[in-house]
Protein backbone atom coordinates (compact mmCIF):
# COMPACT_ATOMS: atom_id res chain seq x y z
CA UNK A 1 0.00 0.00 0.00
CA UNK A 2 1.66 3.57 -0.67
CA UNK A 3 1.74 6.72 1.73
CA UNK A 4 -0.97 8.18 -0.49
CA UNK A 5 -3.55 5.00 0.11
CA UNK A 6 -2.51 5.26 3.90
CA UNK A 7 -3.91 8.87 4.21
CA UNK A 8 -6.59 8.57 1.83
CA UNK A 9 -7.89 5.63 3.84
CA UNK A 10 -7.27 6.98 7.62
CA UNK A 11 -8.77 10.51 6.24
CA UNK A 12 -11.66 9.54 4.81
CA UNK A 13 -12.57 7.31 7.73
CA UNK A 14 -12.42 10.46 10.23
CA UNK A 15 -14.45 12.57 8.03
CA UNK A 16 -16.94 9.57 7.17
CA UNK A 17 -17.08 10.05 3.83
CA UNK A 18 -14.48 8.77 0.50
CA UNK A 19 -12.04 11.34 -0.20
CA UNK A 20 -8.77 11.40 -2.69
CA UNK A 21 -5.94 13.58 -2.13
CA UNK A 22 -3.18 14.91 -4.91
CA UNK A 23 0.36 14.19 -4.25
CA UNK A 24 3.16 17.50 -5.45
CA UNK A 25 5.26 14.89 -6.65
CA UNK A 26 6.35 11.13 -6.97
CA UNK A 27 9.13 9.51 -5.97
CA UNK A 28 10.68 6.05 -6.14
CA UNK A 29 10.64 3.38 -4.03
CA UNK A 30 12.44 3.90 -0.95
CA UNK A 31 13.12 7.51 -1.14
CA UNK A 32 12.66 9.65 1.89
CA UNK A 33 10.89 12.57 2.22
CA UNK A 34 11.17 15.14 4.94
CA UNK A 35 9.14 17.55 3.69
CA UNK A 36 6.44 16.86 1.18
CA UNK A 37 2.42 18.72 0.39
CA UNK A 38 -0.59 17.40 -0.75
CA UNK A 39 -4.05 19.10 -1.37
CA UNK A 40 -7.10 17.51 -0.39
CA UNK A 41 -11.06 19.38 -0.97
CA UNK A 42 -12.59 18.67 2.71
CA UNK A 43 -15.79 19.14 3.39
CA UNK A 44 -16.68 22.08 6.18
CA UNK A 45 -14.81 21.04 9.13
CA UNK A 46 -15.68 21.28 12.52
CA UNK A 47 -13.87 24.04 14.49
CA UNK A 48 -13.10 21.38 17.26
CA UNK A 49 -12.29 19.21 14.97
CA UNK A 50 -7.93 18.49 15.73
CA UNK A 51 -7.56 16.81 12.24
CA UNK A 52 -3.58 16.93 12.55
CA UNK A 53 -3.82 15.54 15.95
CA UNK A 54 -6.76 12.41 14.59
CA UNK A 55 -4.68 11.74 11.68
CA UNK A 56 -1.29 11.31 13.33
CA UNK A 57 -2.88 8.66 16.17
CA UNK A 58 -4.23 6.77 12.98
CA UNK A 59 -1.27 6.78 10.59
CA UNK A 60 1.08 4.77 12.15
CA UNK A 61 5.01 5.62 13.00
CA UNK A 62 6.29 6.32 9.63
CA UNK A 63 4.28 9.55 8.27
CA UNK A 64 3.21 12.41 9.75
CA UNK A 65 1.12 15.66 9.44
CA UNK A 66 2.61 18.84 10.57
CA UNK A 67 -0.12 21.27 9.59
CA UNK A 68 -2.67 21.65 7.43
CA UNK A 69 -3.03 25.04 5.49
CA UNK A 70 -6.18 26.58 3.86
CA UNK A 71 -5.43 27.60 0.18
CA UNK A 72 -7.87 28.76 -2.65
CA UNK A 73 -10.18 26.35 -4.80
CA UNK A 74 -7.60 26.58 -7.33
CA UNK A 75 -4.62 25.35 -5.33
CA UNK A 76 -2.54 22.31 -6.61
CA UNK A 77 0.38 20.46 -4.25
CA UNK A 78 1.79 19.44 -7.86
CA UNK A 79 1.69 22.19 -10.58
CA UNK A 80 1.83 25.15 -8.01
CA UNK A 81 5.54 24.37 -7.22
CA UNK A 82 8.30 26.30 -8.12
CA UNK A 83 11.29 24.25 -6.33
CA UNK A 84 12.10 21.57 -5.53
CA UNK A 85 14.88 20.46 -3.06
CA UNK A 86 16.87 17.26 -2.58
CA UNK A 87 19.26 15.45 -0.29
CA UNK A 88 21.57 12.40 -0.41
CA UNK A 89 23.38 11.59 2.51
CA UNK A 90 26.79 9.93 2.04
CA UNK A 91 28.97 8.01 4.62
CA UNK A 92 32.68 6.84 5.43
CA UNK A 93 31.62 4.37 7.42
CA UNK A 94 28.74 2.38 8.60
CA UNK A 95 25.80 4.00 10.38
CA UNK A 96 24.40 2.05 12.94
CA UNK A 97 20.62 3.78 13.90
CA UNK A 98 20.97 4.66 10.29
CA UNK A 99 21.80 2.41 7.83
CA UNK A 100 17.94 2.75 6.27
CA UNK A 101 18.57 6.59 5.66
CA UNK A 102 22.24 6.28 4.40
CA UNK A 103 24.18 4.82 1.64
CA UNK A 104 27.87 4.21 2.97
CA UNK A 105 31.14 4.22 0.48
CA UNK A 106 34.96 4.80 1.32
CA UNK A 107 36.92 6.61 0.73
CA UNK A 108 35.14 10.06 -0.48
CA UNK A 109 37.10 12.71 -2.62
CA UNK A 110 34.72 16.01 -2.49
CA UNK A 111 37.13 17.60 -5.16
CA UNK A 112 35.99 14.88 -7.34
CA UNK A 113 32.32 14.43 -6.79
CA UNK A 114 31.92 18.16 -6.88
CA UNK A 115 34.13 18.55 -10.12
CA UNK A 116 31.16 16.60 -11.79
CA UNK A 117 28.25 18.69 -10.29
CA UNK A 118 29.83 22.02 -10.90
CA UNK A 119 29.16 20.38 -14.68
CA UNK A 120 25.86 20.64 -14.35
CA UNK A 121 24.96 24.21 -13.54
CA UNK A 122 26.05 25.14 -17.51
CA UNK A 123 22.89 23.04 -18.86
CA UNK A 124 18.81 22.90 -18.84
CA UNK A 125 18.37 19.56 -20.54
CA UNK A 126 19.05 16.31 -18.64
CA UNK A 127 18.74 13.15 -20.67
CA UNK A 128 21.68 11.45 -19.31
CA UNK A 129 20.21 11.42 -15.90
CA UNK A 130 16.39 9.98 -16.70
CA UNK A 131 15.63 6.95 -16.57
CA UNK A 132 14.36 4.99 -19.52
CA UNK A 133 11.38 4.43 -20.94
CA UNK A 134 9.99 7.64 -18.62
CA UNK A 135 7.24 9.31 -20.51
CA UNK A 136 7.95 12.78 -20.33
CA UNK A 137 7.60 15.78 -23.09
CA UNK A 138 10.95 17.30 -22.40
CA UNK A 139 14.47 16.65 -20.28
CA UNK A 140 14.47 20.56 -19.08
CA UNK A 141 15.02 21.28 -15.91
CA UNK A 142 16.18 24.98 -14.64
CA UNK A 143 18.65 23.83 -11.65
CA UNK A 144 19.53 26.52 -9.10
CA UNK A 145 22.06 24.83 -6.85
CA UNK A 146 24.04 21.45 -7.33
CA UNK A 147 26.51 21.00 -4.90
CA UNK A 148 28.21 18.26 -2.61
CA UNK A 149 29.10 19.73 1.40
CA UNK A 150 31.10 17.90 4.07
CA UNK A 151 29.09 17.79 7.44
CA UNK A 152 31.17 16.17 9.60
CA UNK A 153 34.58 14.02 9.53
CA UNK A 154 32.59 10.94 8.01
CA UNK A 155 29.56 12.19 6.93
CA UNK A 156 28.95 13.96 3.08
CA UNK A 157 25.80 15.61 1.35
CA UNK A 158 25.01 16.05 -2.05
CA UNK A 159 22.11 19.18 -2.36
CA UNK A 160 20.24 19.63 -5.10
CA UNK A 161 17.69 22.05 -5.69
CA UNK A 162 15.75 22.64 -9.10
CA UNK A 163 11.73 23.43 -10.61
CA UNK A 164 11.68 19.84 -11.51
CA UNK A 165 12.92 16.64 -11.54
CA UNK A 166 13.43 13.75 -14.26
CA UNK A 167 12.49 10.14 -13.00
CA UNK A 168 15.50 9.00 -11.54
CA UNK A 169 17.57 11.99 -11.89
CA UNK A 170 19.51 12.52 -8.61
CA UNK A 171 20.22 8.90 -7.81
CA UNK A 172 21.52 8.72 -11.63
CA UNK A 173 23.67 12.27 -11.04
CA UNK A 174 25.06 10.72 -7.37
CA UNK A 175 25.78 8.07 -9.31
CA UNK A 176 27.81 9.71 -11.99
CA UNK A 177 29.69 11.36 -9.58
CA UNK A 178 30.82 7.96 -8.03
CA UNK A 179 31.55 6.20 -10.82
CA UNK A 180 33.85 9.27 -11.56
CA UNK A 181 35.30 10.00 -8.61
CA UNK A 182 36.59 6.31 -8.82
CA UNK A 183 37.98 6.66 -12.32
CA UNK A 184 35.43 4.35 -13.96
CA UNK A 185 34.60 7.22 -16.30
CA UNK A 186 36.09 11.20 -17.08
CA UNK A 187 34.90 14.29 -17.01
CA UNK A 188 34.87 14.73 -20.88
CA UNK A 189 32.72 11.82 -21.23
CA UNK A 190 30.22 12.92 -18.78
CA UNK A 191 30.48 16.60 -20.26
CA UNK A 192 29.94 15.16 -23.80
CA UNK A 193 26.37 13.62 -22.76
CA UNK A 194 24.97 16.52 -21.25
CA UNK A 195 26.23 18.12 -24.62
CA UNK A 196 24.66 15.67 -26.78
CA UNK A 197 22.01 14.70 -24.92
CA UNK A 198 23.28 10.69 -24.72
CA UNK A 199 23.32 8.51 -22.22
CA UNK A 200 26.83 7.41 -20.15
CA UNK A 201 28.58 4.40 -20.64
CA UNK A 202 28.38 3.37 -17.05
CA UNK A 203 24.85 4.21 -15.85
CA UNK A 204 24.78 4.21 -11.93
CA UNK A 205 21.59 4.53 -10.19
CA UNK A 206 22.32 4.84 -6.56
CA UNK A 207 20.55 2.96 -3.83
CA UNK A 208 17.45 5.28 -2.73
CA UNK A 209 17.93 4.29 0.85
CA UNK A 210 20.11 7.92 1.11
CA UNK A 211 17.63 10.29 -0.70
CA UNK A 212 15.46 12.64 0.88
CA UNK A 213 13.10 15.37 -0.59
CA UNK A 214 13.83 18.09 1.92
CA UNK A 215 11.90 20.98 0.73
CA UNK A 216 9.16 21.97 -1.97
CA UNK A 217 8.64 25.76 -2.38
CA UNK A 218 5.44 27.42 -3.14
CA UNK A 219 4.43 31.10 -3.56
CA UNK A 220 1.67 30.91 -0.77
CA UNK A 221 3.48 28.84 1.77
CA UNK A 222 6.52 29.57 3.83
CA UNK A 223 8.68 26.91 4.63
CA UNK A 224 8.85 25.58 7.75
CA UNK A 225 12.47 24.49 9.16
CA UNK A 226 11.57 21.00 10.63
Amino acid sequence: MTIQQVIEEQLSKILREELNIMGCGRTDAGVHASSFYFHADLPSLDPKLDLCYKLNRMLGDTILIYEMIQVNNEAHARFDATKRSYTYYLSTQKQLFRHAFNYSLNPISIEKLNAVTSLLLGYKEFFPFCKSNTDVNNYICHLESSKWIQTSETCFEFQISANRFLRGMVRLIVGACLTYMEGRITLEEIENCLKNQTRLSRDNSVPADGLFLTQVDYPYIKEKNI
